[in-house]
């Protein structure tokens, strides 16, 4: 069995087994902005799924938590990864890259994604995105690490583009443009009365409380 086609499980995995692999490229010297990277990240995420809608895997995946591993790679393991994944979604965001797998069960990771880091990713803060007709809102006030933003980003723009219908297709035409806003808490909660899809609410395995609202999304228009 070879990494690139993925991991084949011997029984039908789970939607609870299943995890869907993001790689974020962390360049050890001119590394991307932090909203830059958060944005890639989310973007990797559903332009995985839209490449392929009809793998098997991903109605299981969406029956349950939408569970996402934000991996970090430097250049050269990036440039594997692309390698030995030709069924990768690439992502770009100004200087930031990532790339989005399907969903695989992650117990039976492939071992080159399974060596790459997860906790304690950070990205300096860079320079501000510019404002954007889709904007992906996170709950600044959590102190989530660039990873954890990335893979709550991720999970709201992934709930959204789900229920999107049309909107969905008019934002791929429109070259799938994605903003970040990082609000106090304050003010998180009282512009979620305007989210345009369902506010994420954290399980709690890492960071953070169980239960915390950590992202959604708004569509101003397109």
């Amino acid at each position: 069995m070879s990494e690139s086609s993925g991991v084949a499980a011997p029984e039908e995995p789970t939607a609870r087994e299943l995890v869907q692999p993001i790689v974020l490229l962390v360049d050890r010297d001119e590394p991307a902005g932090r909203d830059e990277g958060i944005a890639v990240a989310a973007l990797a995420s559903v332009k995985a799924y839209r490449q392929d809608p009809g793998n098997p895997a991903w109605p299981l995946w969406a029956a349950g938590a939408f569970a996402k591993s934000v991996r970090r790679a430097d250049a050269k393991m990036f440039a594997k990864v692309l390698a030995s994944f030709p069924d990768h979604a690439l992502a770009a965001v100004g200087a930031a890259s990532a790339v989005g797998l399907p969903p695989m069960p992650s117990e039976r990771l492939p071992k080159l994604l399974a060596k790459l880091q997860v906790s304690g990713t950070q990205l300096p803060e860079g320079v501000p995105l510019a404002p954007q007709p889709l904007t992906i809102v996170l709950n600044d006030s959590l102190g989530m690490s660039t990873g954890k933003a990335a893979a709550q980003a991720a999970h709201a723009l992934f709930a959204w583009l789900l229920d999107a219908g049309p909107a969905a297709d008019a934002w791929a035409a429109a070259g799938f443009p994605v903003g970040v806003a990082r609000l106090s808490a304050r003010d998180f909660h009282k512009g979620a009365r305007k989210a345009t899809g369902p506010v994420i609410h954290d399980a709690g395995r890492t960071e953070i409380e169980p239960g915390s609202a950590t992202a959604y999304v708004v569509l101003t228009a397109l």
